[in-house]
């Protein structure tokens, strides 16, 4: 699926930079900006390790910005933003960008063509800056001046003597030393001279973080700059990286990431372009992590790993893209993260700082378990490492675990305490739970009755028929008391949950959990009520309103500082991975005909893969057209569940 924007986009400043780029390493770190050249927020930069743990990033390397000299003329290809005015303007000689494998930008300087490709290497925090020639009748002398940031995402940069003082160059290497830290870095530009220039650049601003009540200027330091002369045809392949001696040069180092990016489509169920930008957009959300293990992590730029988060992503992630032993890792490290039969929050912590505030991971844990078995028939693995967690978690919630969650007589999971969200709506203001569900979840009792099912599905498959079948019937009383508990025949839909002294009735998505779900529970007539509530109250082309438009806690905007945008998140606001579920309900529910209307969909969907986050799917969406994106650029359960939701179910 090629990404392709002309010059009415690419020299369009608003329109440039409204569409943001990213290229990920598979450590955590990655390069990110938007297509004009210009950093809209903190988080952007052309170098941004982790140092170490996923979840440990820093900017080092803000960006380079090109100067290209031919004969008399020069032309400044970089952008940068400062208070009331943009300078330089490089996008107005950007003639196209596309995006395949990479981002490419090709600009135009006069009669002179020149490709610059973008990539960051699997494995290493290594990015590589490719540039060509690619037409002209001339020489040319490329000048790239190095802007650094050198501190952790989060922070912003001030001037100061201190950060940057220790920095050479030799032999076209570059080497910086950021304090006080002492983290080294390297940038190789082969055949080049350095000329040492030092200068800070003040209060350059980044509007996104404005938007979002955050700090938004910093300035950023420039130790000089490279100049290397090139011929037309010439390519100057430009390294930067934690290490100073890599194997191979640039242009190799570009070769092999294309090549293993292209075997990702092998173990591929469908083929087709669609299925190849989701397989690709999936591969920046799988980290690896020391031993060989691997992890998800939640989404681009600042979200971490989250246990919630991963186990919803898994099927789509892994599964739905073949990569069955990653998958297999990472359901082994997080069995082995259970506790009380929960799993913590934020696995990456230290173990002894674990904190288990949530009342569905396990939950979405055993439903992976469930779908990898599915894809995989892989009964092995699940039966010597697996089993007999998901007997352990069951066992744990029948008894009554952590925070108040327990089954209640009706054989309904309770959950909740004063204080702390558990479900996936977990947004709080100051102490205050903006949508506070507390009692029984409408998604999280469907999860209940699902895990019942898989794992007398399992214990039958053991060979432990009596125990398969005592666990078929507490799910069959679970269904019982689902069916005749949560639903709402006023509103012909069901309660979103229920507390021993209130049936909340506002309409949100959750209720979609109990027709997509592996084993529904609702069909026929019910079903289908339920499905037309859903579409008539909730349904945008981008995904799930999170509250209806007519309830009186909804919220239009989304927008502001992080309280304001905290109160606004599961209050009307769109979330793109319910769009997965609601797809899967669709074909489910009305056969053919919901996979006629699933297919025009997602071709609906596809136009946003080409405009924010480019080649990915973002984590939320306004509430009202035209539906602005907002949230992370890329978002591990958006890209996980349209993929899963398109390949099982609409194709």
């Amino acid at each position: 699926m090629t990404i392709e924007f002309g010059a009415e986009i690419t020299q369009n400043f608003t329109q440039a930079n409204s569409k943001e780029w990213l290229e990920t390493n598979g450590l955590g770190g990655w390069a990110s900006s938007t297509i004009s050249g210009a950093n809209t927020r903190s988080y952007h930069g052309l170098f941004v390790p982790a140092m170490g743990q996923p979840d440990n990033r820093w900017v080092v390397l803000s960006k380079l910005d090109e100067t290209v000299f031919i004969g008399t003329r020069y032309f400044e290809l970089g952008a940068n933003i400062y208070a009331g005015s943009v300078r330089p303007k490089g996008f107005q000689f950007l003639h196209s960008f596309r995006k395949i494998f990479f981002p490419e930008f090709e600009f135009h300087c006069g009669e002179t063509k020149i490709r610059k490709t973008v990539a960051a290497v699997y494995g290493e925090n290594t990015v590589l800056v490719i540039y060509e020639v690619i037409d002209g009748v001339e020489p040319v002398k490329l000048r790239l001046m190095p802007l650094l940031a050198g501190r952790a995402i989060g922070h912003l940069q001030q001037e100061n003597n201190v950060t940057f003082t220790d920095y050479h160059f030799a032999a076209g290497v570059l080497q910086f030393r950021i304090y006080p830290e002492k983290y080294d870095f390297f940038l190789s530009a082969p055949g080049s001279d350095f000329k040492s220039k030092p200068q800070w650049f003040k209060q350059i601003t980044y509007p996104l973080e404005k938007f979002r009540g955050l700090d938004y200027q910093e300035d950023l330091f420039s130790p000089g700059s490279f100049m290397v002369k090139l011929n037309p045809g010439d390519k100057l392949g430009v390294k930067i990286s934690l290490e100073n001696q890599l194997p191979d040069d640039a242009g190799t180092l570009l070769q092999q990431e294309q090549q293993r990016r292209e075997k990702l489509f092998v173990e591929l169920r469908r083929d087709d372009a669609f299925t190849r930008q989701m397989c690709l957009a999936a591969d920046q959300f799988i980290i690896k992590k020391e031993n060989y293990q691997r992890s998800i992590i939640a989404g681009y730029h600042w979200p971490a790993e989250s246990s919630r988060q991963a186990m919803i992503a898994l099927p789509g992630i892994c599964l739905a893209t073949g990569r069955f032993e990653d998958a297999r890792k990472i359901l082994r490290i997080f069995s082995q993260l259970v506790d009380a039969g929960m799993l913590p929050d934020f696995p990456a912590k230290a173990r002894d700082s674990l904190q288990y505030n949530n009342a569905d991971a396990v939950f979405w844990f055993i439903l992976a378990i469930f779908k990898y078995w599915q894809y995989t028939d892989d009964f092995s693995f699940i039966r010597q490492e697996l089993l007999p967690t998901i007997e352990a978690v069951i066992e744990c919630h029948e008894r009554g675990t952590r925070h108040g969650i327990q089954i209640d007589k009706d054989d309904l999971l309770f959950s909740g305490k004063s204080g702390l969200q558990l479900t996936w709506m977990d947004a709080e203001v100051n102490g205050w739970g903006v949508t506070p569900r507390h009692g029984k979840a409408v998604e999280i009792n469907a999860l209940w009755y699902n895990a019942l099912v898989i794992l007398a599905r399992f214990k039958n498959l053991a060979g432990d028929v009596e125990t398969g079948k005592h666990y078929e019937i507490r799910a069959v009383s679970v269904k019982k008391s689902f069916q005749q508990k949560f639903w709402n025949e006023e509103k012909q839909c069901l309660f979103d949950y229920i507390d021993r002294n209130h049936n909340d009735g506002a309409v949100r998505p959750n209720q979609i959990f109990a027709l997509s779900l592996p084993f529904p529970l609702f069909e026929g007539a019910c079903a289908e009520k339920i499905l037309k509530v859903v579409t008539q109250k909730l349904f945008t082309l981008r995904g799930l309103r999170s509250l209806a438009q007519n309830e009186p806690a909804y919220r239009s905007f989304y927008g502001g500082n992080v309280a304001e945008r905290s109160s606004s998140c599961h209050q009307g606001t769109v979330w793109p991975w319910l769009m997965g579920p609601y797809l899967t309900a669709l074909v489910h529910v009305h056969g053919e005909r919901g996979k006629t209307q699933a297919k025009k969909i997602i071709e609906r969907l596809q136009t946003h893969v080409s405009t924010w986050g480019v080649g990915s799917i973002s984590e939320i969406f306004g509430a009202e057209p035209p539906h602005n994106a907002r949230g992370c650029i890329a978002h591990a359960c958006s890209v996980a569940e349209v993929l899963r939701a398109y390949t099982e179910d609409v194709v």
